[in-house]
């Protein structure tokens, strides 16, 4: 991992522009990200102020939170200036962060176009590393009765099995479902193997009188779905 060469310390910078004094001064929106991952540091490392330290991660993952949330203790620890203590602590901010979207999405169960969907999910599928296939069950007003995950595989690919994903819509009483998966790489292009997953659902999905709405392909920025392309 890179790192900056040295840096002053923030005891010595101007006492309005230190993240602590300046949050109390402007308010949290005024720091940057670098300025509140410091505060969580506490500290940097011999030559580097917390500041630094926390703009030396950020510049590894190109400033993407997402990318960060996805790091675990050991990939920190790679930083020089981060221990098991600091590691713990930025993972359990960006832990707090996303449990906060979670709550933000269970007040709204309503499935009423392709971004509600898209919204309830994220909680289940942001800052995933490894490929996931999800399923939202829904009830006759399109309420959302249970969002259930269906398997979990690799970086590029993961198993989504007919005959698990109507069995757990019917135990939970649905009337129709959502389905939806994640690609980590960002590519939101749907691959054969999706566009005749997705036809193979839906015809399923229509003999059990358990129809297929939509097909949502995740990415932590946006979302491409099915029944919006004209593709259900």
């Amino acid at each position: 991992m890179a790192d900056i060469s040295y840096s002053p310390a923030i005891s010595s910078w101007a006492k309005e522009d230190r993240p602590r004094e300046k949050l109390l001064l402007k308010g949290k929106e005024a720091l940057s990200d670098a300025e509140l991952i410091g505060i969580l540091l506490g500290s940097g490392s011999a030559g580097m102020n917390a500041v630094d330290l926390a703009k030396n991660i950020l510049q590894q993952v190109h400033y993407d939170l997402h990318a960060l949330a996805r790091m675990d203790v050991n990939d920190l620890k790679k930083f020089k200036g981060i221990g098991e203590a600091k590691a713990i602590t930025i993972i359990s901010a960006l832990e707090l962060g996303r449990r906060r979207k979670a709550a933000e999405f269970v007040k709204k169960p309503k499935i009423t176009c392709s971004r509600d969907a898209y919204a309830f999910l994220a909680p289940h599928l942001l800052d995933k590393s490894t490929e996931e296939f999800w399923i939202l069950i829904l009830n006759r007003a399109n309420m959302v009765k249970a969002a259930r995950r269906i398997s979990q595989g690799g970086f590029s690919g993961t198993v989504a099995d007919p005959k698990v994903i109507f069995k757990t819509a019917l135990d939970e009483r649905g009337s129709s479902i959502i389905l939806s998966h994640n690609h980590p790489s960002g590519n939101l292009q749907p691959s054969k193997n999706d566009m005749e997953l997705t036809q193979k659902l839906k015809k399923a999905g229509d003999a059990l009188e358990m129809p297929v709405l939509d097909h949502i392909i995740f990415s932590d920025a946006h979302y491409f779905s099915f029944a919006d392309e004209g593709l259900m």
